[in-house]
């Protein structure tokens, strides 16, 4: 979340940030933040005050008994005994402000960097880059569901009949597919000096309001509610929170982790031809990248991020695009996002596989995650996290961009890990 003084030490800015995520009732917020924020201090202040004079009146009952001025030791305790029920007072009052505080700057999203571009929507989005090869597919090509029954790699009915809708079976080389590209991005990221992470796929919801999910996305999420514990959307909600609640070493910074995880997400009220197939899934399986880096570093390391996923595209010989999203289009969270995607030939259209963000000192407030600065000042970590790669549309594109009348080939990176050159 926002810190207080990104809200009190320049306002207009906030909002002017606000804004430019389309967030509604910017300066509203804002005033009402500073208003809370002003009824925290002047309670604080009062308290200290009170207490102050607490104790010093406290101090003076012993001398008073033993100089035998007991009515006067009598004043004094009565004076002491209202202090008290003034400061439990104004301590409900001080924590009533920061809670209200509190709850509110979890409802107000991050801002975003001057460099994101003003727009309301996907198509404001930006493109910064593309590459790859361009495909050239065979007459009549299919696109990747009637490919995925043609060659019994993925049963969606049965799926259906397991779990329901968005919960495809892997068969045969269909699942050694997947596991080859889990494999493959998991290699990558340790080449890359990433350590890999197996975290757990449920979280709690300190986890979740700790990296942003709650409470911007608690219905997009599979909520087990006897335990009140959540089924994670990706592994940056792990693997961000591992580092909740500490002071990190500057020396040892930036962190870098990675991880393979299955992922959930109920992605409530999307239909459509948009989700035939991989496009759209309830569970799928993601490696994620996650750093965690000084203020200093994390725009290089944000950069460092996108090169890798980068790689992964130029790897897999897939055509792709890079866009920097707009501020109406970025997530919650996220002060700068950039979005990878890969062009599906068959269906002539974008897919997205991959989101860079950083995240500046937004999720680290909300974690407590900090550093200790040139070995004194105890600071605010940067926190990003990034795709690399989400599975299905890649899956999706693969089949569909490499399909030929004798089969469909794999990129020559994937075949060390597929045992197989072409699915047939």
């Amino acid at each position: 979340m926002l810190t207080i003084n990104q809200i009190t030490e320049n306002k207009e800015a906030a909002i002017k940030g606000l804004e430019k995520k389309h967030f509604p009732q910017a300066a509203e917020c804002i005033e009402q933040a500073i208003s809370y924020n002003e009824k925290r201090k002047a309670a604080q202040t009062e308290l200290d005050k009170n207490l102050a004079e607490q104790n010093k009146t406290a101090k003076t009952i012993g001398l008073l008994m033993k100089e035998g001025k007991k009515a006067e030791a009598e004043q004094a305790k009565q004076e002491v005994a209202l202090l008290k029920e003034q400061s439990k007072k104004l301590q409900e009052d001080k924590d009533q402000a920061e809670k209200q505080l509190q709850e509110l700057l979890y409802t107000i999203p991050n801002l975003p960097y001057d460099e994101v571009p003003e727009g309301t929507s996907a198509e404001d989005n930006v493109v910064v880059k593309m590459g790859g090869m361009e495909t050239q597919l065979p007459e009549n090509a299919l696109p990747h569901w009637e490919l995925a029954k043609k060659y019994n790699l993925i049963d969606f009915d049965l799926g259906v009949k397991i779990s329901g809708a968005g919960f495809p079976v892997y068969i045969g080389q269909g699942a050694r597919l997947q596991r080859a590209l889990i494999n493959f991005f998991l290699d990558e990221a340790r080449k890359a000096g990433y350590t890999e992470i197996m975290p757990p796929t449920v979280v709690n919801a300190a986890s979740g309001y700790g990296t942003g999910q709650l409470p911007d996305k608690e219905g997009q999420m599979y909520h087990c509610e006897v335990d009140d514990l959540y089924l994670i959307p990706t592994a940056e909600v792990p693997v961000t929170n591992i580092y909740r609640d500490t002071i990190l070493d500057e020396a040892k910074l930036p962190i870098k982790n990675c991880a393979y995880t299955q992922c959930f997400r109920r992605e409530a009220g999307s239909y459509g031809k948009d989700v035939r197939g991989l496009n759209r899934l309830h569970e799928f399986s993601k490696v994620e990248i996650v750093r965690i880096d000084t203020p200093e570093h994390s725009r290089e390391s944000h950069q460092e991020m996108l090169d890798h996923v980068e790689g992964l595209l130029q790897k897999l010989e897939l055509p792709y695009r890079i866009l920097r999203l707009c501020g109406g289009d970025m997530s919650f969270t996220s002060s700068i996002c950039y979005d990878f995607e890969v062009y599906s030939e068959a269906q002539k259209r974008w897919l997205e596989v991959s989101s860079v963000s950083n995240f500046d000192t937004y999720q680290a407030n909300r974690m407590h995650c900090r550093y200790r600065k040139d070995g004194k000042k105890i600071t605010l970590c940067h926190t990003l996290n990034g795709s690399a790669l989400a599975l299905p549309r890649i899956v999706a594109a693969i089949l569909e961009d490499f399909q030929t009348p004798e089969g469909i080939r794999m990129p020559k990176a994937l075949i060390p890990y597929t045992g197989f050159e072409m699915i047939q």
